[in-house]
């Protein structure tokens, strides 16, 4: 890959999308291609290969995905638009002679009784947890297509699976947000709630009314009091920031090919940061370094993940 190479970033809008592009313009490559999704829709098969046609990008990095709490609340909408966007975007990388694609996996595509720390080969070894199916699924899916894209076209397309990923621009809506960026917001809103900051409060919240903001804080389980938290704070996850990701997404797309693995049992790759951490553990430390007075409370009830999410990244590190 050539600082003037013809890169195409899917997604550059997310957390691991606007932390590659910042990496790769501070690296010298000075040709990206970069689309809003007013621009580009990824779900509309015409659009997406037009432009391919159009463009012709020689290496792609597949970020883009819709994120919804693992697909908890709108799991149609997140099993059908990521499914068909990757389906999109790989197909198009085929017909036009994409020389490299990086796209982008999940801890959460394993099984839920995987064993930990998790090794590629587990992937279709038992069933995904429930809640995380929505989600999970479509990378089943997209890192399959990859797979057998290279296998009978000849391709080049390399999977990553991360770990949670957290970073400068991560997402923060509570509704999208993933465990740490969401815990952090929770805790900045109760402690604001706490301190009478009502005006902090509905700023934040982008909302006019105190009511109308408390009526939302409640759906998440945020008061001057407490924060709530699903499940009982036990299971045990990996977190990966985002530039850690980045470096080592460029590092792939450089160095690793489909040939460097493609006699492993799983061809694809994953990228964690070896340290993990208990929910509970997270809550606590974010509590203490946010300033909030209040408790935590777990909430049994509602819906939690039975796994620990902790990947085994020793293949990745052997290849360099």
């Amino acid at each position: 890959m050539l600082k003037d190479s013809k890169i195409y970033i899917a997604g550059h809008g997310g957390t691991l999308g606007k932390t590659l592009y910042n990496t790769l313009i501070d690296e010298g490559f000075n040709n990206i291609i970069i689309k809003t999704r007013k621009e580009l829709d990824l779900v509309d098969q015409k659009a997406v290969a037009d432009f391919f046609a159009k463009e012709k990008p020689q290496y792609v990095f597949l970020c883009a995905a819709k994120l919804d709490t693992l697909g908890l609340f709108t799991p149609a909408d997140v099993i059908y638009e990521n499914s068909v966007l990757q389906a999109n975007i790989i197909h198009s990388s085929y017909q036009n002679n994409v020389k490299k694609l990086v796209f982008y996996g999940s801890a959460w595509a394993y099984p839920q009784k995987a064993i930990n720390p998790i090794k590629e080969e587990n992937l279709l070894d038992g069933k995904l947890d429930l809640k995380a199916i929505a989600y999970g699924l479509p990378k089943i899916i997209g890192t399959k297509m990859c797979e057998s894209y290279n296998l009978q076209h000849g391709t080049n397309f390399i999977t990553l699976y991360l770990a949670n990923l957290y970073g400068e621009t991560t997402e923060f809506d509570l509704q999208k947000a993933k465990v740490l960026p969401a815990l952090l917001r929770k805790f900045h809103l109760a402690k604001l709630l706490d301190e009478n900051k009502i005006d902090e409060v509905l700023k934040d919240l982008q909302m006019n009314s105190l009511e109308q903001a408390m009526e939302y804080l409640q759906k998440f389980g945020v008061s001057k009091d407490s924060v709530e938290i699903w499940g009982g704070g036990s299971v045990i996850r990996e977190f990966i920031h985002a530039k850690d990701l980045a470096d080592a997404s460029i590092y792939v797309m450089k160095n690793i090919d489909f040939k460097d693995i493609v006699s492993s049992n799983e061809p694809h790759l994953n990228v964690g940061s070896g340290e993990f951490l208990s929910i509970k553990e997270l809550a606590f430390l974010i509590k203490n370094i946010v300033g909030f007075k209040g408790e935590i409370v777990f909430n049994n009830s509602k819906p939690d993940s039975t796994m620990d999410r902790m990947l085994d990244s020793s293949r990745l590190q052997n290849l360099g």
